[in-house]
């Protein structure tokens, strides 16, 4: 999944509110062999602003009019490449979820952790799918102090409470992805316990996205406070969430990490 924010303070400094550059980063993670486009027009960071919805909604509006005309002129990198690339829109707020989705979205990445039913109608009603992150409380607020007992027993309770609503929503469970939510309202210990113990996960029963890219929880381990220095690290949080059964990875550099996968999956193929 690569990452395209239409937006001018994403936290690693790649977004970019013009909406052409917008449309070349997405052209070329595809290119990079990217499976999935996730769109965000509005920076996570909570030390920003939560912007309205309606203007949230109209940056998302012009990429997503101008985006089947720009995939249509793309060609997979191989035949191993999700084809074609699936369009996802990385937002929380209904009345947005709905723009996104009446525009062709089939993938709805909702970073605020599902509080109720009503984006997981939205995404029934559309036929699309929804990526759920662990998180507590509203976005754009921060959580980091949050305290866990037993972070791994609190993912699987909460993911099967958040699968239940979806489905009375509508939704079947195979419309259903699951997002750990690394450095959301946890703490570095709790991120580092997640890649390490990401298998017990898989008792849910649904695909698994890492977000691995640039996190803060890497910063920390390097000592690197620049997010755009850490992709080293990234790759490294990759290589440990694919051995552990990852299915889908959120970066940055969709280049670096497509061949970190291929060669990964190549070594345990050969072990096999």
């Amino acid at each position: 999944m690569g990452i395209v924010n239409v937006n001018d303070d994403s936290f690693s400094g790649d977004g970019t509110p013009d909406v052409d550059m917008a449309l070349q980063h997405a052209a070329a993670q595809v290119e990079a062999g990217a499976d999935v486009i996730d769109v965000g027009a509005e920076s996570a960071r909570t030390n920003r602003r939560a912007i309205p919805a309606a203007e949230e909604a109209e940056r998302f509006a012009e990429f997503l009019e101008l985006w089947p005309a720009v995939a249509k002129r793309l060609r997979p990198a191989d035949d191993r490449q999700v084809w074609p690339p699936v369009l996802s829109a990385n937002t929380w707020r209904p009345a947005v979820a709905r723009a996104v989705l009446e525009r062709g979205v089939e993938l709805l990445n909702d970073m605020g952790g599902l509080p109720n039913a009503r984006n997981a109608r939205l995404c029934a009603r559309h036929g699309a799918a929804l990526l759920i992150m662990h998180s507590v409380g509203e976005p754009k607020v921060d959580h980091r102090a949050a305290q866990w007992d037993d972070i791994m027993a609190e993912l699987q309770q909460w993911f099967r409470r958040k699968m239940a609503l979806a489905v009375s929503a509508g939704l079947n469970e195979d419309q259903l992805l699951l997002d750990p939510g690394i450095d959301f309202a946890k703490q570095r210990a709790d991120n580092l316990r997640i890649y390490r113990e990401l298998e017990s996960l898989h008792a849910c029963g649904r695909p698994i996205l890492l977000p691995v890219s640039r996190k803060t929880v890497i910063g920390e381990v390097l000592g690197i406070e620049d997010p755009s220095a850490r992709d080293a690290g990234t790759v490294a949080c990759l290589a440990a969430g694919l051995v552990r059964g990852a299915q889908l990875f959120r970066v940055h550099k969709v280049a670096a990490a497509y061949r970190a996968v291929r060669v990964l999956t190549a070594v345990e193929r050969a072990r096999v």
